[in-house]
This record gives C-alpha cells, structure tokens and sequence, in this order.
C-alpha cells in the first residue's frame, strides 16, 4: 500500500447516517402468524378477492331474497302466471315489465287488444278502441307496421310485430265459487274501486270458442265484429280498426236486457250455491293475494317465483357441498395421515381399500342410493351418502402425498429425537405444512360437488322438484325444453351455476397460494 494513504487524519472522516438508528428490517418487525401471512397474501391475488366477493354476494342473496320477500314463501305458486318474464311494479318503465317480443296475426293482435278493451267495458258501455290503448289493462306495449307474406297456398298473410305483456295477456277467465266467495268479491269492488267481476259471455254462433272467456266480442267466420260511429256493424280485420270503433260485445242479459255478471250452477244454499263468474284474472289476482303480480326475476315453468327458487336451489346446493366437503375433509385426512404416516403393510392395506372404493362409478352409487335408500331416509340424506362413500378417497391420497413429502424432513427428525409422539407429530409438524394443499383440494371439490349434484337433478336421478325444494339443476331441467320461448328460465340458474363454479375454483386458488408454506415472507 502507498505510504500516502497510512496517516490520513481523523477529521477526514465522516460518519454516514450518522444519528439514525441502523436495523436489519428483517428482525426488526413483529413477527407475523401463519393464518395473518396467508391473508395478506391472499389478498393480493386480486382475481380471488373478487371471486370471494361474488361468492358471499351469492350466498347473501340466497339467504336473504327469502327474508325480503314478505309477500309469500318459497311455496306460493300461481299457474296461470307459470313461465312469465321478470316483472317489477318498481322498473316497470325501465323495460323490467314481464313483455315478449311476438309476431301477431290479424286475429291474435285483435284478440290481444279486446283484453284491454274488455277490461273498460264491465259496465257495458261500448268501449272504443282508443279507450282500450289507453287502459292500464292493455297487453299490447308496442305493435308494428304490418308484415305481408304469402303462405303455402300463395295467399296474403298479414303478420304485425309486438310486445305483449305477457302478464296483463292472460285476460279474462271463468271461475266457479260459492256464493259466498261472490259476495267477498263485490265487497272487494266496493272497497278498493277494482273491477274483479265482468259480463259473462253467451255459447251461441258468435262464440268460436265458449271456454275462453277472452272472447267476450262477436265473431262471424273467425273475423271480429265491430259498431262503427254510426251504429251500424259488420266484421273487418284489425288493418281497417279505427279509434271511433267498438268491438261488439257477445255479453249475457236477462230478459230486461241488463249484463249478467255471474251464474247459478248447482248447490243447495245460500252458502253452498255454485256461481259461474267470469274475472279479469290480473284484478282477481290481486283480490287473492292483496297485491300486483311482480316477480323480479320471472316465474318458473310451474308458477312459482323464480327469484325464490333460484334462492332455495342455491341454499341446498351449497349446504350438500359444504356437508360433503366437511365430512370428506375428516375422513380423508384421518385416512391419509395414518397410510402416510406410517407407510408399509399399513399403508399397503389402506391403499387397495381405497382402489377399491375408487372402481366403484359415483353415478352408479348415487342411482342405487336413490333407488333404494331415498324412500327410507330421503332424497339429501341418500345424496350426501352417495357422495361420502368414495369422495374423501381424493383428499387422503393428497394427504398421504403430503405426509411421504415431509415426514423424513429434518424438522420431523428433530422432533422425533425430543421424544414428540406420533399424534404430536402428526398434527403439529406435518400437517400444517400440508394444509394448504389439503384447503385447495377441499375448496376445490365444492364446485365439483355443486356440479355433481345439478347434474344428478337435471338427469332426474335424484328426484328435487318439489314445492319445498328444488336445484340449480332441476331449474335446468324444466327449462331444457321451452328455453327458446322463455330464455330467463334458462339463463338465470345457467349464470347463477357458472358463477358459482368459476368463482370457487379462482378462490381456491388463491387460498393454495395463500397457505403454501414455501412462500411465506415472499414479497410481490
């Protein structure tokens, strides 16, 4: 070294930083838990974070659509309103009003209008057509220009497209009651000032069909028959209707000529005696129920509220998975630690138990159940039954896959030499470093069991159809064959289902990484 540089004096030096205080961040900080380092790396991972927020949205909606609908239960089913379209009295003017786009024939359009120009005539007064546009009753929303074609025999035919309320669209209908039920129904009117009660109509030639109270106007050779504004009447086709115009009506009357609004057809008292009436079905719906129909989500193909059902398969889908996961996670981690463990004849005797086990086809196991297992104990039990018998044989073999990874580590040794025992060992030392592993493979099997099941309902193996329950995949099912006509059947459970199994896979990843030993204090 050069001698110029061996006496340097002192006041040629400085301190670095000098007064801050120098620590190794490393040692420095808190120690961090286990179950605290993994939600902070969970939470980084942002495609889980968003999967867990939809997978607790669907689950609040599951349980809480039955808590806000106070109206009816899950059992309330109308028929007459079965495969509807979401309705909301709330968004009815932003499109959420139970319509369907249609294509109409001159005689279906003019039969679609005469519901709202019946619905002003109950108290026989000619109504006009511009009365039955503008009636809250009128089902047809929007029509089109008229479409001319041709059909098979070469003759012009005049189709009109529209939008139907497909609610209001159901009109008129018969009904018989007591008398005394006639008497509520009027009190009804009286009280509320909403028509439930309408003329009935006469069986004679005017009439082309006398079960269907919606026609309540003259027909003669299938063509309408209408009064112009200078009283005079003859049959024409919707191109020529004009506002002035009335439908002629086909109403009964007594002999003095008033409207008869209901009809006597057996029984032996005041009480009992039978009465024929014909309502407009949306009135008496609510003279039933003492409200306006409004399902949010739609009606099923049997009448019930959709948005219910779906709330109800959801429920049960998700109690099936999270039970057999549950019972599966035990077993198969009992089962897998002890085989893996211990190794040898032991694990040897375990394993062919569990080829075994794993030859036998789920499909098959869960058909026999239902066949002979379901009347005795019923339909979830026998499922849950069908699912435990072979589906823990997956996480053991990763349990025991796990347990042969780390069993011989040097830190199993250690404590093994410190005179831990086997359960010590078991459950401190091995297994924690395996559950992020085992977490994954159970978060994992919730969708596939929730997929299992609908598939088991919608094949009709496991029977769920019922007024008390139901399944994604029963939803499925009766949708499979009118979902063309009626598509929220098939898209409401068909997202609801596809959310749910995305979402549970991007959540267990993320708890894989979240749980993974090896990344711990791994920074991003």
């Amino acid at each position: 070294m050069n001698n110029e540089y061996k006496h340097i004096p002192a006041e040629k030096f400085a301190f670095v930083n000098e007064g801050e205080k120098l620590t190794d961040k490393q040692f420095d900080d808190k120690p961090i838990g286990y179950f605290k380092d993994a939600w902070i790396r969970f939470r980084k991972n942002k495609a889980s974070v968003i999967a867990t927020v939809i997978i607790v949205c669907i689950i609040l909606f599951a349980f809480l659509a039955p808590l806000f609908e106070t109206r009816y239960d899950h059992r309330f089913m109308d028929t007459y309103y079965s495969k509807k379209g979401p309705r909301s009295l709330a968004l009815y003017d932003l499109g959420v009003n139970g319509s369907m786009d249609r294509d109409f024939s001159e005689k279906g359009l003019i039969m679609a209008l005469a519901v709202g120009i019946g619905a002003e005539d109950w108290d026989d007064h000619d109504a006009t057509l511009a009365e039955g546009l503008e009636s809250k009753y009128q089902p047809m929303l929007e029509i089109g220009e008229g479409i001319v074609t041709l059909d098979a025999l070469k003759k012009e035919k005049t189709t009109y497209p529209g939008k139907v309320d497909t609610y209001l669209e159901v009109g008129f209908l018969y009904r018989s009651i007591e008398q005394s039920e006639y008497q509520k129904i009027v009190d009804f009117q009286e009280e509320t000032g909403i028509q439930v009660l309408y003329p009935l109509v006469e069986n004679n030639e005017y009439t082309p069909d006398p079960n269907n109270a919606n026609y309540w106007y003259k027909m003669i050779k299938n063509q309408p028959v209408v009064t112009d504004a200078n009283g005079d009447w003859d049959y024409i086709y919707y191109s020529d209707l004009q506002e002035g115009v009335a439908l002629e009506d086909n109403y009964k009357r007594d002999a003095d000529g008033n409207i008869k609004y209901y009809e006597y057809t057996g029984g032996g008292t005041a009480e009992t005696a039978q009465y024929k009436i014909r309502v407009l079905y949306y009135n008496y719906y609510q003279y039933l129920n003492g409200f306006e129909p409004s399902y949010l989500f739609g009606t099923d193909s049997q009448g019930y509220d959709l948005m219910l059902r779906l709330a109800g398969a959801i429920q049960l889908s998700l109690f099936v998975a999270v039970c057999v996961c549950c019972i599966n996670f035990v077993i198969g981690a009992l089962y897998g630690s002890t085989e893996g463990y211990y190794g040898g004849v032991i694990d040897l005797t375990m394993e062919r138990i569990s080829d075994i086990l794993a030859g036998v086809p789920f499909i098959v196991v869960a058909t026999l159940f239902q066949i002979h297992l379901a009347a005795k104990v019923g339909a979830i039990p026998s499922l849950l039954f069908a699912f435990v018998l072979t589906g823990w044989i997956g996480t053991a073999s990763r349990v025991r896959t796990q347990f042969y990874r780390f069993k011989n580590q040097e830190f199993v040794m250690a404590a093994r030499t410190l005179g831990a025992s086997d359960t010590r060992i078991i459950w401190k030392h091995i297994f924690p470093n395996s559950l992020g592993t085992i977490i994954t493979s159970v978060a994992l099997a919730i969708p596939s069991v929730i997929f299992s099941e609908s598939m088991l309902s919608y094949l009709g193996i496991v029977k769920l159809g019922t007024a008390d329950q139901t399944s994604v995949g029963t939803l499925l099912s009766d949708a499979s064959g009118i979902w063309t006509n009626y598509p929220h059947l098939m898209i409401v459970p068909a997202i609801t289902i596809s959310l749910l199994m995305i979402c549970f896979n991007l959540f267990g990843n993320g708890l894989r990484d979240a749980f993974n030993p090896s990344l711990r204090g791994v920074e991003d």
